[in-house]
């Protein structure tokens, strides 16, 4: 099952990643690297290309990454969703109604399992992996939290999407141009 119709979210870098994602036909898109005193613009940028942006909010400078920021970001920065390794982000971020992303980064067995418990206390809307090259960790992390997943991180093939949608994930995360292009679905719903 796609996120959205969507089997790639785009994941934007810079400014000029952004500029070409606005001339794309993605609906939903994720914003990486920024600062805090570019959120709101870069938000309102893609909201009025009607897009709906999701902030990675580990990757935002000048922001302490903590539930007040989660809670800053939700309510006067408003972005479709927050994307974020931090607990206390994610239950914040539930709390305000968007869409919650925890970023799991895949180090060992243990680091794993210490990952389940946290889910079943935070209960993420999604789980991103990282990296998302490993499609039995993908199948396994889906199969034990029963949470969609995103899969992120060394995706740098046509193949790397296919075999973690395989996998069962619901959607791959990727700065890759090359691959935005090649996943870019057909038009949004009322477009012209």
């Amino acid at each position: 099952m796609n996120f959205h119709k969507q089997s790639l979210l785009p994941a934007a870098r810079k400014v000029k990643d952004l500029e070409k994602l606005l001339k794309m036909s993605y609906e939903y898109i994720v914003i990486l690297d920024t600062h805090i005193s570019q959120i709101r613009s870069i938000v309102d940028l893609a909201k009025s290309h009607g897009m709906k942006p999701i902030l990675h909010a580990d990757l935002i400078e000048g922001l302490k990454n903590d539930e007040y920021a989660a809670e800053y970001l939700s309510q006067v920065i408003k972005p479709a969703g927050i994307v974020s390794t931090r607990a206390g982000v994610i239950a914040k971020t539930k709390q305000n109604g968007l869409l919650a992303i925890q970023r799991l980064f895949l180090l060992d067995t243990n680091a794993l399992e210490k990952s389940y418990v946290m889910f079943e206390r935070t209960k993420p809307d999604f789980i991103e992996v990282l990296p998302g090259v490993i499609p039995h960790i993908i199948t396994e992390v889906s199969e034990r939290t029963g949470i969609p997943i995103f899969a992120g991180g060394l995706i740098r093939t046509v193949n790397d999407v296919d075999q973690a949608l395989r996998a069962g994930a619901s959607a791959v995360t990727t700065s890759n141009f090359e691959l935005w292009k090649h996943f870019e679905p057909a038009g949004r719903e009322g477009e012209h």
